[in-house]
């Protein structure tokens, strides 16, 4: 389970709040389809929002730590029945033989700014 420091998961939680749960866990529990679902929610977002069904408190917290171990995710948040899971996305690995594009960002030249009236001097 992923450990993170106190301000990152206050951080999380404020995002947290504006985002709808995305995956729904009923009564069958946690099968392997919603624990593929979790993880393609983790991949493509971080950040996610899980809405369980049950009244037992305990028991939610129990599914909380058991998705947050097999999915090697954070657990930021749990009010009521909604719990609030968070990975960050895997570091994008580059292949040794491609070389960057033009697009990709670095540092590049730019003109000095104009001040004042047209060509630049000063009035």
């Amino acid at each position: 389970m992923l450990e993170l420091a106190l301000a990152r998961r206050r951080a999380l939680k404020a995002l947290a709040h504006a985002i709808k749960p995305i995956v729904w866990i009923g009564g069958a529990g946690l099968s392997e389809s919603v624990i593929h679902e979790l993880d393609q929610g983790l991949k493509s977002h971080e950040l996610i929002k899980v809405k369980v069904s049950g009244d037992e408190r305990e028991t939610r917290n129990a599914l909380l730590v058991e998705i947050c171990e097999r999915l090697g995710a954070a657990p930021i948040q749990h009010i009521g029945k909604i719990l609030v899971i968070y990975r960050p996305r895997p570091e994008k690995i580059s292949s040794p033989g491609i070389t960057p594009g033009r697009n990709d960002k670095k540092s590049r030249r730019t003109r000095p700014a104009r001040h004042g009236l047209p060509g630049g001097a000063p009035s």
